[in-house]
């Protein structure tokens, strides 16, 4: 069964954050607290929202996909970024992984949204090919670039305050 997260998933979502995180070999990147999530999520000014995975049998969590919408200035039209998508091992291949994605695609519809796209690690093989098998293309001439930490202050500081 696939449904929208509720504010008690909250644990179970950062609990399959951190297991992303370590089968993606980044186990201290994953810093999200539940108070970060529950506002990101649930808050006044949210900034994602969750699809929750349900086992049919257990009725147990065993995945999640959490997206935000995205705008393109070529097309005009908002889109959807997938920003985790997350099955757990002992529940692969039943697929929950599959739904998910279905359950973004028909939000994409729902809402007019033109795009769906997302990022995968270049040596997850399993996992592009599957998204392969879905019809999902790989942007190569794209590359992901990325300012954290003293980089992004030094730019940041080299801002000049906006008029207006």
């Amino acid at each position: 069964m696939i449904r929208e997260a509720t504010v008690h998933d909250v644990p179970e979502i950062r609990a399959m954050i951190r297991e992303l995180a370590a089968y993606e070999k980044a186990d201290g990147q994953a810093r999200a607290t539940e108070e970060q999530l529950r506002a990101a999520l649930f808050g006044e000014d949210r900034a994602a929202s969750v699809l929750i995975a349900e086992d049919d049998g257990t009725g147990g969590v065993v995945g999640f996909a959490l997206w935000f919408p995205r705008f393109s200035t070529w097309t005009g039209t908002r889109g959807m970024h997938l920003e985790d998508l997350y099955v757990r091992p002992g529940t692969r291949g039943a697929g929950h992984g599959r739904a998910l994605l279905a359950g973004l695609a028909a939000i994409c519809r729902e809402r007019g949204f033109e795009r769906f796209e997302w990022v995968v690690l270049d040596w997850n093989a399993p996992t592009i090919a599957f998204y392969e098998s879905l019809g999902a293309e790989q942007l190569k001439e794209w590359t992901v670039c990325r300012l954290t930490g003293a980089p992004l202050e030094a730019l940041a500081a080299r801002a000049v305050p906006a008029v207006g």
